[in-house]
């Protein structure tokens, strides 16, 4: 699975969620994708900034992972940004 589908599954559905109710969304849309996986995927994703991460376990798009979906954003863009 491409964190793409992660990230564009946010953007088109506009939603906050956990990491087991996005794969079993994924999964209602069509993709073939483990719970583990989502876990491990959304976890990476907001380490990079790209999803946030709220006190209740939800996961959003930020503003970073919109600009990287609008192709706004580089490979290298986001290495330079790691700490």
């Amino acid at each position: 699975m491409s964190d793409s589908v992660v990230l564009e599954f946010f953007a088109e559905h506009d939603l906050e969620l956990p990491p087991k109710a996005l794969s079993r969304n994924l999964n209602r849309h069509g993709y073939d994708i483990g719970y583990s996986t989502v876990r491990l995927r959304v976890r990476k994703l907001a380490e990079n900034g790209m999803l946030e991460k709220d006190d209740d376990g939800y996961y959003e798009l930020t503003e970073k992972g919109r600009l990287w979906l609008d192709d706004e954003l580089s490979a290298a863009d986001l290495e330079g940004n790691e700490e």
